[in-house]
């Protein structure tokens, strides 16, 4: 029956519906504008909820993690007792007989380190430090953890922030000219350039780029984050030199993931386009550059809503190989290092920061696929 539209739900008001008379057509449903009932609101205080107990989860597995593994902090530190002892004889020995330290000194670093305690017991007075604001010192910097995770946060929020912002404002538009022009010219060349760099990895890419840009032309710095006259610049001078010194790092960020944006919204873009929606809506008059944008485009749009909150850990951790390429000290270079050192500490802010924003990004991502499609309600 063409005066009744199949998308509605039955004494649903949130949703209205016109229909386009005459015969032989489908109905076209014009969904009103996204609004979050009750319903919603209480699944996303649930899910808001849900938060605490699985950051408890995930930081007493890394926690226990930490203490159970081999080659830790204490372990170092005996092990350079080792090195210095003057005997030299490279005999392996037990802890605290006949090693450069006593079984005393052993004892002080248990306690220093924190390993002097049992793991749960452990875990409960970091808890309670972490709830109080003080997420312990670094066993290598000597500083307070929070201290040097916020030295970098302004560092990787810059790459992280113009990475997403550019990355999406290019994919979905290219996205949109490959669906419509498929099988064009245009389509097989961007194509082509598309999956040639997602076959390259970031770092390789930034490898690639520093040869040539920096060593053999010598257009561009090779790594940091700015020069080390940067204070010394004017305002124009600063804004050149961060210019220079972050191109190369971000078309390393930005070429993994514009295969994924692009080829993802082309492919459900393509869908819609041959959906009977839209073939309705072309043949009762409506412009096709209106059918795309305001009905095909709009559907096209939720799996892109899907995973936006997956970026936003990205936003913040970056990628240490790329980091670690261009000499860039940010959020991702300090959880390898850390790791790499030891220095549990940091190891258990970085995940406490990072799971955070994980699930933050997950609600966001929720928020998002009902905005994009009010036919969404969460039970």
């Amino acid at each position: 029956n063409p005066s009744t539209c199949a998308l509605r739900p039955p004494n649903d008001p949130k949703f209205a519906c016109t229909t386009l008379q005459g015969p032989s057509t489908y109905a076209l449903a014009t969904l009103s504008k996204p609004t979050f009932c009750p319903t919603m609101r209480d699944y996303f205080l649930k899910r808001l909820l849900l938060i605490p107990p699985t950051l408890i989860g995930v930081t007493i597995i890394v926690f226990a993690v930490t203490r159970i593994v081999p080659g830790g902090p204490l372990e170092r530190a005996i092990m350079e007792a080792q090195v210095m002892d003057a005997s030299g004889s490279g005999a392996t020995q037990s802890a605290g007989q006949g090693m450069a330290i006593s079984e005393a000194q052993l004892e002080q670093l248990r306690a220093y380190y924190g390993f002097d305690k049992p793991i749960l017991e452990s875990y409960f007075i970091w808890t309670g430090k972490v709830l109080r604001g003080d997420l312990g010192s670094s066993y290598r910097y000597n500083e307070p953890v929070w201290d040097v995770i916020k030295s970098r946060f302004p560092i990787s929020i810059y790459y992280g922030l113009i990475t997403l912002v550019l990355t999406y404002a290019i994919c979905i538009p290219l996205g949109v000219l490959k669906a419509v022009r498929h099988r064009t010219p245009v389509d097989t060349a961007s194509s082509i350039l598309i999956f040639i760099g997602y076959a390259i990895p970031g770092y390789a890419l930034g490898s690639l780029l520093m040869l040539y840009f920096s060593v053999r032309l010598e257009w561009l710095p090779m790594g940091g984050f700015v020069s080390f006259s940067f204070e010394d610049k004017s305002t124009y001078g600063q804004f050149i030199d961060l210019l220079e010194h972050s191109a190369m790092p971000l078309i390393c960020y930005m070429v993994g993931s514009f295969a994924l944006v692009t080829l993802l919204l082309k492919n459900h873009l393509m869908d819609n386009l041959a959906a009977d929606y839209v073939r309705t809506a072309v043949a009762k008059g409506v412009p096709f550059r209106q059918s795309v944008l305001k009905h095909a485009l709009r559907n096209s749009l939720i799996p892109i809503a899907t995973t936006f909150g997956q970026n936003i850990t990205l936003l913040v951790g970056g990628s240490f190989l790329i980091e670690r390429v261009f000499d860039i000290d940010g959020f991702g270079l300090l959880g390898l290092t850390s790791i790499l050192d030891r220095d549990y500490p940091v190891v258990m802010g970085t995940v406490l920061l990072a799971s955070l924003l994980l699930l933050i990004g997950n609600i966001l991502s929720d928020i998002l696929v009902a905005l994009v499609d009010p036919r969404i309600r969460f039970q």
